[in-house]
């Protein structure tokens, strides 16, 4: 298909992350013919989702740095004389530091190793018995179950963001076909099979009955699929931007959510669950009665502080935790609502800014449950899939592992006007939009990038036990020392079909300030012991067991100015990686304004028609359908739509 593109568009896109999804997917609605290309095998880029053994995958190409890319040494002879071209980079270079632990018993049969391990040399992983990681070499193919959901894409819908071609899954399978007792029948399962399957009993499970609390490598290998690991950890504000976007242009139908059960803290080396509804406000045994009304008092308060603004405005030039302190809340509250409610920074945020987060935590308080988050199942690489989704049954073009080697500028405009691909072929287009990690070392010389600290931990069991294993959790553990930041906790369970059941997925995000493992280390060791086998007798361990563990650093290129990118031309469009902030609005923001620029007078993603007022030529429909189409009810009907949002507040499970 790579072959025979079309040679003219009116916009290309370079790259499948978020921002980039949301504007190929509105420029697709709003009639534009669109490209959308990246030179990964999955979509997302940083912000996919991956299978454990798609994880291990991913990390063998950065460790390896290779180019996956068929260069074209040629294309610079494509370049004409009143031409110039902007090398792209073909390397990505968006991930640092990358350490891999696995404290899991590592008893790998053959079969198993064969489906699913690494080689010594592929990635580095430090274990407590041994120095082997699992291969992708049985990389997951399509889920059905979310085919019930997602049912127009294009290509076969997946849980996680590694969606292989046909012809590449097959090749797999065929390598692996002998040893994988896991063929694509047995492991494509509905739902509902799923959750029969998973109770029912196997030989493998009977032989470890005597030990169920013991899980080991070769179960984390075998049940890789069940995992959709994501490389940026982020919740979605229940009235934030994105929740409105997936609502207002009906995307939220090609996705499921699941709502954050609790909210926790980290105090006194305990973690305890924080009250923030009025009801556990109210039921909480934590709080006096008297720190119950002053709490509700300040919040109160806070929902409509403008109104007030003699009881603040005294205090707009110090920190938010100086300001709590000049309440009336005892020290207990001014911890909850400083780390847990407005999750703000002790130092380094005003006392507007806290005041804005607590009503904004508030505001989304009760739309969805009792907390004010959602997640997405199969994890946050669904998001970029779903608007993509959008954007191919509007009629936008997807290539994945298509390279671009150059962006063609005219040299008397001074305006981009093309593309040479890998294959050499040249594509036209009005509008350029490019992720920041293809341009090259020569357009950022200029630029400075924050880094994001990240670790993903596979647990055998909460942080805050209770009688449900199914609770998703978010935790904010302050930074000890001064100028370091907090490190934010999300911890998911087997229900948010992220991880295998009976483990927890743990991740962990901080803005860095040494590598990773340095930043979040000390963290996972106040929350986690490793598993080592001597404790697997001990049925009371006082903190969870540390099965396998990943760090790395990722690149913030978040709110960086477009001039700091060396002569790019006006009409390409930069758009940035995932922030560090907990929502996605960042995102929204930034394709809204991007699309704004190449669209001015156009609706930023509209609501589809509905196929019942769609009136075909010739068809002599009554004329108000029209108007139904131009100016929809949206709200009603799409809010009702979107209950499948709603749902995520009482699952079933």
């Amino acid at each position: 298909m790579a072959d025979n593109l079309p040679s003219e568009f009116d916009v290309i896109v370079i790259g499948t992350g978020l921002p980039e999804s949301i504007i190929a997917a509105a420029c697709s609605r709003s009639g534009q013919r669109v490209l959308h290309v990246d030179s990964r095998s999955y979509y997302g880029g940083n912000w996919a989702s991956f299978s454990f053994s798609g994880l291990l995958s991913w990390l063998k190409e950065h460790q390896e740095n290779s180019d996956i890319v068929n260069e074209c040494p040629a294309w610079q002879e494509k370049i004409l004389e009143n031409e110039e071209a902007i090398a792209l980079s073909k390397k990505d270079k968006t991930i640092q530091h990358v350490e891999v632990f696995c404290y899991a018993s590592q008893d790998l049969h053959e079969d198993v190793e064969e489906a699913g391990a690494l080689q010594k040399n592929h990635a580095t992983v430090t274990s407590v018995n041994s120095t082997e990681a699992a291969d992708p070499a049985c990389l997951h193919i399509a889920d059905e179950s979310l085919s019930t959901v997602s049912c127009e894409m294009p290509t076969e819908p997946t849980p996680s963001s590694d969606p292989e071609s046909a012809r590449e899954v097959n090749d797999v399978e065929a390598a692996g076909e002998k040893e994988n007792p896991c063929d694509e029948k047995t492991c494509v399962l509905s739902t509902s099979e799923e959750e029969t399957r998973e109770n029912v009993p196997t030989a493998e499970d009977t032989t470890e009955q005597p030990k169920k609390n013991r899980i080991t490598y070769s179960q984390i290998i075998k049940e890789g699929r069940r995992f959709n690991i994501d490389l940026v950890s982020k919740l979605l504000y229940s009235r934030g931007l994105l929740i409105e976007l997936l609502i207002k242009s009906n995307v939220s139908r090609y996705a499921e959510f699941k709502n954050i059960t609790r909210i926790l803290a980290f105090r006194d080396g305990r973690v305890e669950q924080v009250p923030c509804s009025r009801a556990d406000v109210f039921n909480s045994k934590q709080l006096t009665m008297v720190e119950k009304r002053m709490l509700m008092k300040f919040l109160t308060f806070c929902m409509e502080y403008e109104e007030h603004p003699d009881e603040y405005k005294a205090y707009e030039e110090i920190s938010f935790s100086e300001y709590l302190k000049t309440q009336k809340l005892t020290p207990n509250l001014q911890y909850f609502v400083l780390h847990s409610i407005a999750m703000t920074s002790e130092t380094a945020s005003s006392t507007i800014d806290g005041l804005k987060a607590t009503r904004n935590f508030l505001h989304c308080l009760g739309r969805y449950g009792n907390t004010p988050f959602l997640f997405p199942l199969y994890g946050q690489g669904e998001l970029p899939q779903c608007f993509c989704r959008m954007c191919a049954v509007f009629g936008g073009i997807y290539c994945l592992r298509h390279s671009v080697q150059c962006l063609v500028v005219d040299k008397e405009s001074g305006r981009c006007k093309a593309i040479i691909d890998h294959f050499g072929q040249r594509i036209i287009s009005k509008h350029f939009l490019v992720e920041d990690s293809y341009f090259s070392e020569n357009t950022c010389s200029r630029v400075q990038y924050r880094q994001i600290s990240r670790a993903v931990l596979i647990t055998d069991r909460s942080v805050l036990k209770t009688d449900s294993d199914q609770q998703i959790s978010i935790l904010t553990v302050p930074a000890e020392e001064p100028g370091a930041s907090a490190v934010r906790v999300i911890e998911l369970c087997s229900s948010t079909m992220t991880c295998m059941k009976g483990t927890y997925l743990v991740h962990l995000t901080c803005t860095s300030s040494k590598t990773a493992r340095e930043d979040l280390e000390p963290v996972v060791q106040k929350l986690f012991t490793p598993y080592t086998e001597t404790e697997i007798e001990n049925e009371e361990v006082e903190k969870p067991r540390l099965l396998w563990a990943l760090y790395f650093n990722m690149r913030d290129s978040s709110d960086i100015s477009r001039n700091s990118y060396n002569d790019l031309p006006p009409n390409v469009y930069v758009c940035s990686g995932p922030d560090c902030g907990l929502g996605n609005d960042n995102a929204v923001k930034q394709a809204e304004a991007l699309f704004q620029q190449i669209c001015p007078n156009e609706d930023f993603c509209p609501p589809p028609p509905n196929p019942e007022d769609i009136i075909l030529d010739g068809d002599s429909s009554q004329p108000e359908s029209l108007e139904s189409i131009a100016a929809p009810e949206a709200n009603s009907e799409t809010l009702k739509e979107s209950a499948n949002l709603g749902n995520s507040e009482e699952p079933s499970e």
